[in-house]
């Protein structure tokens, strides 16, 4: 090829060193785009097939390669929705088609639709757990949604169990028969009263009344009424009977409960039946005194916060101190991470090289964890792009050298007839 082949070598030089340059000015640009990995350029020699005794100048070509598989440095943020990965796997979002990606840029923020949303505009996908979608499937991204808030707005929940843990004192005096508070009499006697507030159907609040009465030596009577139905003077005579009744039973010796299981129920109107539990109560020689009084159940209640577990459990915290567990993040991977296909947006597509997409919980097999309220950093090192690209620009004006040099030997033998 002689002069010729001189310059399209060095052509071919330059041409590889500009696609150098690329990479360090994709990487620069990306310094601070979140979960981003570092293009690298490598370069494979081209050798003219043709054998002549004259030597013939081949060529170079680039191959970018990135490092999707390197982990990037956490750095930790206030928001619950930023979410890093320690370790292995990707996060599973999507854009405006049904097509699932993978990515690692994991700072989400709630869109107008309550919906979890990153800087490249994918949406954050899981399990919903509030419709009762706990199976997984290994390899595919079948049963996945949109997480988001729009489905967990104003939320109650009927009372179902409480607690009381009392101590009844010992040397009280037993109360007739016939003044016990299960009579419903004005006349009514008991050593303590406690009242309660549970939440029926609707998050309405209804007060629960507890009494307790001693009727023989160790033995006490709890009678629980609607608070609804008491007199104009409050308590006794309520406007109907109670609502349950317990007999306990306490050891003299120690003034530990005997009876077994200590508890009664009551149906709360428009609700569901509420069981009292009176575990741990004592009688011992001491005021009536509440030790513990716990009731689950709440009213409407609109949604404070997200928390997401190290697991992808995201946790609704409702402005009552309710917890509700909405959705499973899970992750995912691929045989060959570093042979993923980059889209537009930092995300990446499962391709023939990298092997089909694996789904898994955070934690589990060779999958990292979830760190909830961080941020991955990208994968660039400034020090190392300026380094590259002094490099690159060095080979490229070699390369032009080249070419100039060769050029001007042609000019050479072009003028030789003159």
């Amino acid at each position: 090829m002689g002069l010729y082949g001189i310059m399209t070598t060095s052509v071919s030089g330059m041409s590889a060193q500009a696609d150098r340059m690329g990479t360090v000015a994709d990487n620069i640009s990306n310094i601070n785009t979140t979960g981003y990995r570092r293009a690298t350029t490598e370069f494979s020699t081209l050798v003219p097939e043709a054998r002549t005794v004259q030597y013939q100048p081949g060529s170079v070509e680039t191959h970018v390669r990135r490092n999707i598989e390197e982990q990037g440095e956490l750095g930790y943020t206030r928001s619950a929705t930023d979410l890093g990965i320690k370790g292995n796997g990707f996060l599973l979002v999507r854009g405006n088609s049904e097509t699932p990606y993978l990515t690692r840029a994991g700072g989400f923020v709630p869109n107008a639709d309550g919906e979890l949303v990153n800087a490249g505009g994918f949406k954050l996908l899981g399990y919903n757990l509030l419709s009762g979608n706990l199976t997984s499937i290994v390899n595919s991204a079948a049963g996945l949604e949109v997480v988001g808030t729009a489905n967990l707005g104003l939320k109650s929940a009927p009372s179902t169990q409480a607690k009381l843990q009392v101590n009844l004192p010992s040397n009280a005096t037993a109360t007739p028969a016939v003044q016990l508070p299960s009579t419903n009499s004005a006349s009514a006697e008991y050593v303590g009263k406690t009242s309660m507030v549970g939440y029926d159907n609707l998050g309405n609040e209804v007060v629960v009344d507890v009494y307790t009465a001693k009727t023989a030596a160790n033995s006490w009577e709890v009678s629980v009424y609607n608070n609804a139905g008491a007199s104009s003077a409050g308590g006794f005579p309520y406007s109907s009977g109670p609502m349950s009744t317990l007999s306990l039973s306490f050891d003299g010796a120690t003034g530990q409960l005997t009876t077994a299981p200590p508890s009664l129920s009551v149906n709360i109107p428009n609700g569901s039946a509420m069981t009292i539990d009176f575990e741990r109560s004592t009688q011992l020689a001491a005021d009536y005194i509440v030790q513990a009084a716990e009731v689950n159940g709440n009213g409407p209640a609109t949604v404070e916060r997200l928390e997401i577990s190290k697991e992808g459990i995201v946790s609704a915290v409702y402005a009552n101190g309710i917890r509700v567990d909405a959705y499973k993040i899970p992750l995912a991977n691929v045989a060959s991470p570093n042979n993923l296909t980059l889209l537009s947006g930092n995300v990446f597509s499962p391709s023939s090289e990298s092997g089909d997409l694996q789904i898994g919980v955070a934690g589990t097999a060779s999958l990292g964890s979830i760190v909830s309220g961080a941020l991955e950093r990208p994968t660039v090192d400034l020090a190392t792009e300026l380094t590259t690209m002094v490099e690159a620009q060095r080979s490229y004006t070699a390369n032009s050298k080249v070419f100039q040099t060769g050029a001007e030997l042609l000019d050479v033998l072009v003028n030789l007839i003159r």
